[in-house]
């Protein structure tokens, strides 16, 4: 149960950085349970998704975001950079998450709008499992502090959880004193209906390869609970161009059913149910340099 009166903690801290390195895998990690999902494949974030950890001294409720990048080639780039720096808005805290021993052109465009958004900023130096050699680290975090007046700077490794401890240690004392924002059993603001489209989505970005994945999005037409134990899921996969659709499908379905398969599975672990999915494959053609069809796919 956590204490609410004098000294209690509480406030938004927006994770924003570069795609791929490792955001929504710290997430998870700090909530003890998968609500992002995680790819190797860039720009696998595209919604704004609220992580919520409570203590017994504070209630820190993180934004995920997507990764920041420098090119805007379509709508739904846009959609992304603009989520992401939505995210700074409201924000008590924003967490800069960097790769150990690795700084790059869009690490500096994540701080510079995390600076223009006047907001406080703390440094999550991710991966440091597979920094080699590990002396590199010290030199690598020298350089780094000089970048901007960081409120702290925690090397962590999301993956094995090294240091992640500490890390909500950190959050909690940087935030102001407030009441809880959510019920305490509130994990996220995310529906399940919303988790299962991610966690199909998660599997096609997983087995498609080159463009396609990025051209895809995923829409749940019907969830149905006929009871506790069991849910009817039926889900369209979009696609963007024609000649998408066959490579979703695969020979003879092999492809979709693969999917299917890998996604039931995950969906089933996260509800603790029995999952019946049933998956279709329509065109949208170039839905995502559309900025209508981009939002009526729930992207802003």
């Amino acid at each position: 149960m956590a204490e609410t009166g004098s000294g209690y903690r509480s406030g938004l801290v927006a994770i924003v950085g570069r795609p791929n390195v490792g955001k929504s895998t710290l997430l998870n990690r700090m909530l003890g349970q998968k609500i992002s999902i995680v790819t190797h494949k860039p720009q696998t974030t595209r919604h704004r998704i609220l992580g919520i950890v409570t203590r017994a001294d504070a209630q820190i409720v993180f934004v995920d975001t997507p990764g920041m990048h420098r090119f805007e080639r379509s709508a739904l780039n846009r959609s992304m950079n603009r989520a992401a720096r939505g995210s700074l808005q409201d924000a008590d805290l924003a967490l800069l998450v960097v790769e150990a021993g690795r700084w790059t052109d869009t690490d500096d465009l994540a701080l510079e709008w995390v600076q223009r958004a006047r907001v406080p900023v703390a440094l999550a130096v991710s991966k440091v499992d597979r920094l080699r050699p590990r002396s590199r680290m010290l030199p690598f975090l020298a350089a780094t502090v000089r970048r901007a007046d960081f409120r702290f700077v925690v090397p962590l490794s999301a993956r094995t959880g090294e240091n992640v401890g500490a890390l909500l240690d950190e959050l909690a004392a940087a935030l102001p004193e407030g009441p809880v924002l959510f019920p305490e059993d509130r994990v996220t603001d995310r529906s399940e209906r919303f988790l299962a489209a991610e966690l199909i989505r998660e599997q096609l970005m997983n087995m498609l390869h080159q463009e396609v994945p990025y051209g895809l999005t995923v829409e749940i037409e019907r969830f149905e609970e006929p009871d506790v134990e069991r849910v009817r899921i039926g889900a369209v996969i979009w696609v963007a161009r024609e000649g998408h659709k066959a490579i979703v499908i695969g020979r003879g379905g092999d492809a979709l059913k693969r999917i299917g398969r890998a996604a039931r599975l995950q969906i089933a672990e996260a509800l603790g149910r029995r999952v019946h999915l049933d998956l279709w494959v329509k065109v949208r053609e170039g839905w995502t340099d559309r900025p209508g069809a981009v939002q009526e796919f729930g992207y802003e």
